[in-house]
């Protein structure tokens, strides 16, 4: 069996955050939201991680991150550039600066990932349950008719912040535990009734229930993601050229979604007693400090500088 492999997504800029928000210090040593992360996935069992990162940060990072979780994992480095995987006939608009997105981040992956993998985000706290309870699915997925793939889900009312919208990803889950569709919603915001979601930039609301399940982007996904991910890019693409060239983003709800109702994949909800915590606005990080330093009194995480 081959061990699962951990794949962290760091290539975001931190654009709403304000600065590099993936190497922004938020534990009582300097420890980042990752350090706490990496702990979390070695006692889970993960041996292996994969960063995804941008060119222009990879000095900073290393020095961050890096050069410490090489003295627990293997580590390994994938960059994503707007022009990496592009497919033949395409070239990056003038003026695009953004990567395409999460999607397009994992397939960037492609030639670094053979095992089945953890995906995260390098920005969000998941908790120690959550990365066991995919570690273990993890260890005996296997893709049949369709590909073997899981999520640990959180409840809306607990991934929401008070400082402006966010992004996720709203599950729907049947009575087995499985997921029968995701949509990805760009702007929720946190209000008095509820968690609610605008398309028309706030002249509407549509509010949903506060304990519905959402994904944080921590996905468990077999290899052939990728293949799937690769025929679907080119199509991706070209309604992006035409709608939407320089902010259009090829994400990771959207694609599981797509596959689900295509019946070409299944999703099993993995549920965690762990509250999320993450840093989307500047306003967010006393909170996710606070949050920690709890945790780390509570004995959760060692009172010194994690993975040194």
């Amino acid at each position: 069996m081959q061990k699962p492999a951990l794949v962290v997504m760091a290539a975001g800029m931190g654009s709403r955050y304000g600065g590099l928000k993936q190497i922004d210090p938020v534990g009582r040593h300097g420890e980042i939201i990752m350090d706490y992360s990496l702990f979390d996935a070695m006692e889970a069992g993960f041996e292996k991680v994969v960063f995804i990162i941008n060119r222009k940060i990879e000095q900073d990072f290393y020095e961050v991150i890096g050069r410490r979780a090489e003295k627990h994992m293997e580590v390994r480095y994938v960059f994503q550039q707007p022009d990496s995987m592009l497919p033949a006939g395409f070239t990056v608009p003038e003026d695009r600066v953004k990567p395409w997105g999460t999607a397009h981040a994992l397939l960037c992956c492609k030639n670094d990932v053979q095992e089945p993998f953890a995906a995260i985000n390098a920005d969000d706290y998941y908790g120690k349950r959550a990365f066991s309870v995919l570690y273990d699915y993890l260890k005996t997925a296997k893709d049949g008719e369709k590909a073997d793939f899981s999520m640990v889900g959180y409840l809306a009312k607990n991934t929401l912040t008070e400082h402006g919208s966010v992004a996720r990803g709203v599950c729907e889950v049947d009575a087995n535990g499985e997921l029968v569709n995701i949509v990805e919603r760009l702007k929720i915001f946190k209000t008095p009734e509820g968690p609610a979601y605008t398309e028309d930039d706030g002249q509407t609301f549509v509010h949903f229930p506060a304990d519905n399940l959402v994904s944080m982007n921590f996905f468990g996904f077999t290899p052939s993601l990728f293949d799937s991910l690769e025929a679907r890019f080119p199509a991706f693409l070209q309604e992006a050229m035409e709608k939407n060239p320089l902010k259009g983003e090829f994400l990771i709800p959207a694609e599981v979604g797509r596959m689900l109702q295509a019946g070409k994949a299944s999703v099993r909800v993995l549920s965690s007693p762990d509250r999320w915590y993450g840093v989307t606005y500047r306003e967010d990080k006393p909170e996710v400090q606070r949050a920690l330093n709890e945790l780390t009194d509570a004995g959760a995480y060692p009172d010194k500088k994690l993975l040194d």
